[in-house]
Order: structure tokens, then C-alpha cells, then sequence
């Protein structure tokens, strides 16, 4: 059975990746720069919670706590 600690790790990395659809879509359809603000700032919070997470991951598994 996985480590909840490397599940949680697995979810905020596909959480990561549902923000950067939606920061996408929301900049296509978008109505005006406060949207794309908002967008904007989601798509860059998508990429440093996926770096963080990928970080604490490599971690993981150089520490033998990876599965």
C-alpha cells in the first residue's frame, strides 16, 4: 500500500495539471484583463506547486520512501 504522504504528493501534481487546463481554457474564453490576471496567476501557481511537489517527490525517492 502507498505512503499517504506520496498519494497526497500524486494528487497535488494532477491537481497541478487540472489548474494549468483551466488557466487555459479561461485565457481562451476570457472577456478582459482581469481574467487574464486571474488566469495568469493560476497558471504560475500551477508550475511552482507541480515544481515543489516533483521536488519533494525526487526526495522521497532518494530517501527510500518513494513506492
Amino acid at each position: 500500500m502507498s505512503d499517504p504522504a506520496n498519494i497526497n504528493l500524486r494528487r497535488v501534481i494532477e491537481l497541478s495539471r487540472e489548474m494549468l487546463a483551466i488557466a487555459d481554457e479561461g485565457d481562451r474564453d476570457r472577456s478582459d484583463d482581469g481574467c487574464g490576471i486571474v488566469f495568469g496567476v493560476l497558471r504560475d501557481s500551477a508550475y511552482r506547486l507541480r515544481t515543489i511537489a516533483e521536488e519533494e517527490c525526487r526526495r522521497h525517492r532518494e530517501a527510500g520512501k518513494w513506492d
